[in-house]
């Protein structure tokens, strides 16, 4: 018995030792499989790198053919004496930037643009907030106001503006005429025709037209807050106020951002309504500056050298601007 089982271990012996000197899983045949996947994984990547990239080429090509191009374009312009129609023009430095700010005309328009931008941030944005706090709690109809409230935006500025230059018309016009007939009669007066009165006109109107965009996202902002965190606050005994200042303004700041910057920059380059109301006038009461820029590249004489100087400034002036105002919101 001892026999036989020395000779069965002998014989497995051979095996044991074959299997202690079998290569290890780590041996060179599992390193070069990990090469092969980790190249595998590499041509994968590789591959839906380039498969993205020629999704977003065509947009790449319409950004670079449509906004990239007519930037630079302008900016070479805005160094020459280009009138719009010659084949040649002449290279004039920096004079065109020296004019524009030698131009009291242009400096005019630009308080006009931000008198209509400071007046929209605060109407436009607080009215849009009381109707969107309005239409959010739970009342009958909502889908239809949301719906009269958007009406006006998606107008025609120059529907608009023809609407309301003959509300404002100064014989006939519903506005004076409602005036007289509540005998109001010694405030009725010609509001685009009146220099003191015209940029107040006409701001009237953008509010009544833009108010809808901010009523929108401020009724998005307000949906999206959690009822229960009203709950609690009036389980707390806060009132109405107090809710209003301690939750809704400080969860609407995000939002309160964006319109605001949507906002000025939409009232900084307003341009239908007054061209189609007052044309600029009288005199240069309601020149704005896209309006400007519109007189120097179409005027009696043209001059896209000068009008692409401005369109430089007020371009860089309004991306300052955004810049700021987004900082101050990451900031907050």
């Amino acid at each position: 018995m001892h026999v036989s089982r020395a000779v069965k271990e002998a014989q497995s012996a051979p095996l044991v030792a074959t299997q202690v000197a079998s290569p290890s899983p780590t041996g060179p045949a599992t390193e070069s499989g990990k090469r092969t996947g980790l190249s595998r994984f590499s041509r994968q990547r590789r591959a839906e790198s380039l498969t993205a990239y020629l999704f977003i080429l065509p947009t790449l090509v319409l950004f670079s053919v449509f906004s990239v191009y007519p930037f630079a374009r302008t900016v070479e312009l805005s160094f020459t004496d280009w009138d719009g129609l010659s084949t040649t023009f002449d290279g004039v430095g920096l004079d065109n930037y020296f004019a524009a700010f030698r131009d009291g005309i242009w400096w005019g328009s630009i308080l006009n643009g931000l008198i209509l931008a400071v007046v929209a941030l605060v109407l436009m944005q607080g009215l849009g907030l009381l109707l969107a706090i309005a239409v959010d709690r739970k009342i009958t109809g909502q889908t239809i106001y949301r719906t009269v409230f958007y009406i006006p935006p998606i107008l025609s500025g120059i529907v608009v503006a023809t609407i309301w230059k003959w509300l404002y018309e100064p014989n006939n016009g519903v506005i004076n005429s409602t005036l007289e007939g509540i005998g109001l009669g010694d405030l009725a007066q010609p509001w685009l025709g009146n220099p003191a009165t015209a940029l107040w006109a006409i701001s009237l109107v953008s509010i009544w037209q833009g108010v809808g965009y901010p009523f929108l996202l401020f009724l998005a902002g307000l949906q999206g807050i959690s009822g229960e965190i009203y709950e609690a606050a009036e389980m707390d005994g806060a009132t109405g106020a107090q809710i209003f200042r301690t939750i809704t303004i400080p969860l609407l700041r995000p939002v309160i951002g964006i319109v605001s910057v949507l906002t000025f920059l939409g009232a900084m380059q307003t341009f239908n309504l007054v061209i189609a109301m007052t044309g600029g006038g009288p005199g240069y009461a309601t020149e704005v500056p896209i309006l400007h820029i519109y007189r120097a590249a179409f005027g009696g004489s043209p001059d896209f050298g000068y009008a692409s100087a401005l369109s430089i400034i007020f371009g860089i002036s309004m991306i300052s601007l955004y810049m700021t105002r987004r900082s101050r919101d990451e900031q907050s």
